[in-house]
C-alpha cells in the first residue's frame, strides 16, 4: 500500500516554471481576483441585507409571540399592564421600533 502522505507522483506531474511563467501566472491570477471583487462586494452587500431582513422577521416574530403570551395572560388574570414586566416589553418594544425608523 502507499504512503498517503507520498507525493512524489503528483510532483512528477507539476512542470518546473521559470521565473517569468511565475510571474505572468501570479499576474494573471491577480488579474482575475481584481476583475470578481466587484461582483464578490455585490454579493456580500445582497447577503447583508438578506440578514437585516431575516434579523428583523425574527424580532417581529418574536414580539408577536409575546403579544400573544401577553394577551393569553390577561385573559386569565395574568401579568398587570403596571407590572414590571410589562414595562419592561413596553420598552423593548419601543427601543426595537426606534431601530426600525
Amino acid at each position: 500500500m502507499q504512503d498517503p502522505t507520498n507525493n512524489s507522483n503528483l510532483e512528477d506531474k507539476q512542470p518546473e516554471l521559470t521565473k517569468e511563467q511565475l510571474n505572468k501566472r501570479r499576474e494573471e491570477i491577480t488579474a482575475f481576483y481584481k476583475e470578481n471583487m466587484a461582483h464578490l462586494e455585490v454579493q456580500a452587500e445582497y447577503e447583508m441585507l438578506l440578514a437585516a431582513i431575516e434579523k428583523a422577521r425574527a424580532e417581529r416574530m418574536q414580539a408577536q409571540m409575546f403579544m400573544a403570551q401577553q394577551h393569553v395572560d390577561q385573559k386569565q388574570g395574568g401579568v398587570a399592564p403596571d407590572s414590571e414586566e410589562a414595562v419592561a416589553f413596553k420598552q423593548a418594544m419601543e427601543a426595537a421600533a426606534s431601530k426600525l425608523d
